[in-house]
């Protein structure tokens, strides 16, 4: 595989062009590098590469990962986040995208508040109406806002975010993400308030987010190539702390990552 610099070389270069289409500035836009089931090293080679957000879909492989990874980057929660997870998910993510529900928002809250956190979030919207999405209804999003402004004093909402579906054409995800930017627009201009970001974009279709109006691209096929195949490490290795507790990475020398299903500790690449 290429090294990657020289593929972040390419990419800033259609960042570039998708901004330079639809009038925009590329400094509006940036990476969220996506090192899920890649280990500590994936976000060094980041990191030395340019990239300052690491993006994570589960909060169990991020505890690990982050306290053997190099300081630096900023980390964003990317993936679907449970209730029972939000004290952890406060300690770890500097970030939060995926917040789907008033419900989670109440909870982030809470916790906050006994914490001393100060949460920066986005709403994460189903603009598609995908049922294996997560993400509230577009005419959730203003109650949401509102509920938020009245009662989460601790939390600051920052704009959207969206996922679309999955296509092998990147033109079939162009009117979900303008929906987005759309909706944000109409929330801004309703509500008073300002909502900068939007996360919206992937490997696949990351130029047309651009050119709809993305802050925050999230990319990891296209940086990393195709997530490896893991199983769990069940040898003497299973002994090794893969908790938040400032483990140093050169304990995870010889470890491929993480598996993709049980978020759970260093792994073992499969070869086959």
């Amino acid at each position: 595989m290429r090294e990657l610099p020289s593929i972040l070389e390419e990419v800033h270069a259609k960042i570039a062009a998708a901004c330079a289409r639809s009038g925009r500035d590329p400094a509006e836009v940036e990476i969220i590098a996506v090192t899920k089931t890649h280990g500590p090293e994936t976000v060094r080679e980041a990191w030395e590469s340019g990239l300052s957000i690491v993006g994570e879909n589960k909060v169990q492989e991020a505890s690990w990962k982050k306290a053997a990874s190099v300081a630096g980057p900023a980390w964003h929660l990317i993936g679907h986040l449970q209730g029972n997870k939000v004290r952890a998910a406060l300690g770890i993510f500097d970030f939060i995208h995926s917040v789907d529900s008033v419900k989670l928002a109440a909870r982030i809250e809470a916790v906050a508040a006994e914490t001393g956190a100060l949460p920066r979030i986005l709403l994460e919207v189903n603009v598609s109406g995908e049922k294996s999405k997560n993400g509230m209804k577009e005419a959730e999003v203003e109650p949401a806002l509102k509920f938020i402004g009245e009662n989460c004093p601790r939390i600051t909402v920052e704009g959207l975010m969206t996922m679309a579906p999955f296509s092998e054409n990147a033109e079939d995800a162009r009117p979900v993400f303008r929906r987005l930017r759309l909706l944000r627009d109409q929330m801004e201009e309703k509500l008073h308030i300002r909502l900068p970001r939007l996360s919206m974009g992937m490997s696949n279709d990351y130029e047309v987010a651009v050119e709809e109006g993305a802050t925050w691209i999230r990319l990891g096929t296209v940086l990393f190539g195709e997530r490896p195949k893991l199983r769990q490490h069940s040898a003497s290795a299973d002994s090794v702390d893969c908790g938040a507790s400032g483990a140093d990475s050169d304990n995870y020398a010889g470890f491929g990552g993480l598996d993709s299903y049980s978020g759970q500790g260093p792994t073992v690449r499969i070869l086959d």
